[in-house]
């Protein structure tokens, strides 16, 4: 069954499109073509719009525009045969530590699916995944899709505190926790690179639509990366 794209009323001051029920890229690049396209011809009265997997949030300012002015434009756009962008993929390579300390959910993961700590290193570095959604928690990035043999469930239980640079699996997710925050995805390594500064414009390292490639290094060069600043910033 084809999913007919929605748009629902989100309150009284936004909107929100769905454009599927799955996380899937293909359904993932839409969000963001749309994205694109009210942020370059969106009219005045448009303050916010926010990609998710498979939906989008406008927020709108309703003394200026209202909620039928802001569905017809969209319904417009969502019928539009123009061209779309064939930018190549911006994929950015993440070193990491695994295990250890950097990682403390790494065995608890080999031991679940009946691997060893080596081959969840392999397969977790194995292939590039694609950036969902940056949100949760100020440039936390959630990705996709995890090798099936390395999915794991997140914890009963979530931490009260994980470390800037955490890498996670949750479910059929891998991700980064860009600042040090709440969270209950399986930590299997970390990151030295800082990916995310109130200093830099755009704050956050990753955005929606880039990839990421996980490349292990060893811990004693955990420090070397940060004196270097090595942030692509």
């Amino acid at each position: 069954m084809i999913f007919q794209p929605k748009i629902l009323p989100a309150g009284d001051q936004a909107i929100l499109i769905e454009l599927g029920k799955e996380i899937k890229p293909e359904i993932n690049q839409q969000v963001h073509y749309l994205s694109q396209l009210l942020e370059k011809r969106a009219p005045m009265g448009i303050k916010e719009i926010i990609p998710s997997y498979s939906s989008l949030l406008i927020y709108y300012d309703p003394a200026q525009i209202s909620f039928s002015a802001v569905s017809d434009l969209v319904q417009n756009f969502l019928h539009e045969n123009s061209p779309r962008p064939n930018n190549p993929p911006v994929i950015k390579e993440i070193p990491v530590v695994y295990g250890g300390e950097y990682g403390p959910d790494l065995e608890f993961v080999a031991q679940f699916h009946g691997l060893t700590v080596a081959e969840v290193i392999k397969i977790h570095t194995s292939q590039t995944y694609l950036v969902y959604v940056v949100g949760f928690s100020p440039g936390f990035a959630a990705m996709g899709t995890v090798p099936e043999i390395i999915q794991t469930p997140r914890l009963p239980t979530p931490r009260t505190k994980v470390p800037a640079g955490s890498v996670g699996i949750g479910g059929k997710q891998t991700g980064i926790y860009a600042v040090e925050s709440p969270g209950g995805w399986r930590l299997i390594g970390r990151t030295p690179l800082t990916l995310f500064d109130l200093n830099n414009e755009p704050p956050a390292f990753f955005k929606a639509g880039d990839y990421a490639r996980f490349f292990s290094i060893p811990a004693e060069d955990f420090f070397l990366y940060q004196e270097q600043k090595r942030n692509f910033f």
